[in-house]
């Protein structure tokens, strides 16, 4: 049997941020290059769609019941049912041929994500972390493409990849203060195949999405390789896990770039998919506005 099946008859030119929704239990995710925010509501089959104004990086839940959205120049909370935006953070530094690119919130409540020059990927991109009071702050600069962003179940180590330096690394974190330290390789992985958008399992593991690599890779907190789940799709570019018991990983995918022939070749490049991962994810946190992280 196939470890894998596609969800919907959807397909993303740069799937991305796949998100799970316990209180709705519904995945989100963006289509950066749609632009559009994605909705599938496995228990009605519902599938919905909001088109973006500009190119959206990445999405994260938030605790009122709207999303945070990455949008080139801003982070903005967006109201699903009225489609309003209301502006929250935007940092200077900015410049026009760069967005926001990954981002996902840690367990406190404050959404970390990265800007990348999405023309020429110059390393001119930085990590931001968005506290709940609005509050941006650069955390690192000189990035590429920043991905992979995720956090160990008792908050000590925090992962993160500049995907154009093949490269995995880990941090210690200081889940009080937000900061983290003693940055180191982990992990690498084979040209052409980059480290992508990434989560964490209940049992420590990092589960990376490997973009150009066909696969999804699960690692040891020390780096090495645990399982590697094959895929269809050349492209695969960010999971998360999902389902009522949390044990379903979904990995969005892309068809950006691919010639005619490689599309004939993988017919469902950028479609969604649902693998059987055998262990069970964590909550996703929501981005708290002024108040304690929470999970619900």
């Amino acid at each position: 049997m196939m470890p894998w099946r596609q969800i919907g008859d959807q397909f993303d030119e740069l799937g991305e941020s796949p998100v799970w929704s316990v209180r709705e239990q519904a995945l989100y995710w963006v289509d950066i290059r749609g632009p559009a925010v994605r909705r599938w509501t496995p228990a009605s089959g519902r599938f919905d769609r909001w088109p973006m104004p500009a190119l959206v990086g990445s999405v994260a839940l938030v605790d009122d019941g709207r999303l945070l959205v990455a949008l080139p120049r801003q982070v903005a909370l967006f109201d699903l049912a009225s489609g309003q935006f209301e502006t929250l953070a935007e940092p200077p530094s900015v410049q026009p041929e760069q967005r926001f690119n990954d981002g996902r919130c840690d367990r406190r409540g404050r959404f970390w994500v990265g800007t990348m020059n999405h023309v020429t990927r110059a390393p001119e991109g930085s990590l931001y972390r968005l506290d709940s009071s609005a509050d941006i702050r650069q955390m690192l600069n000189n990035l590429c493409i920043p991905n992979g962003l995720a956090w160990s179940p008792d908050e000590r180590t925090m992962y993160f990849a500049d995907s154009l330096g093949y490269q995995i690394f880990a941090y210690d974190f200081d889940a009080q203060a937000g900061t983290f330290s003693n940055g180191r390789s982990i992990a690498r992985t084979v040209p052409p195949a980059i480290p992508d958008g990434a989560t964490v399992d209940c049992e420590g593991f990092l589960w990376s999405a490997e973009y150009d690599g066909w696969r999804v890779v699960r690692y040891a907190p020390d780096g090495r390789i645990d399982r590697t789940i094959s895929l269809p799709v050349q492209r695969p570019t960010s999971c998360s896990f999902g389902g009522p018991d949390l044990d379903r990983l979904y990995v969005t995918s892309a068809t950006q770039k691919l010639s005619a022939q490689e599309l004939a070749a993988q017919p469902l490049a950028g479609a969604l998919f649902e693998v059987d991962a055998g262990v069970r994810g964590l909550p996703e946190p929501l981005f708290a506005i002024g108040r304690p992280a929470q999970v619900v």
